[in-house]
């Protein structure tokens, strides 16, 4: 499992219909909603 690193769930890798590759690496979503708020600012998930 994957944790989402917007909202912190788990998600499991295999059947994620959201992920998004940010420096060679690929993470993991919840939601659309979740993706979105990654994509417009991952330093802030990241910490």
């Amino acid at each position: 499992m994957a944790k989402d690193p917007v909202c912190k769930m788990d998600v499991d890798e295999k059947t994620a219909k959201f992920k998004f590759d940010y420096k060679g690496k690929t993470y993991y979503f919840c939601s659309p909603a979740c993706k979105s708020n990654f994509e417009k600012n991952p330093v802030k998930y990241l910490k």
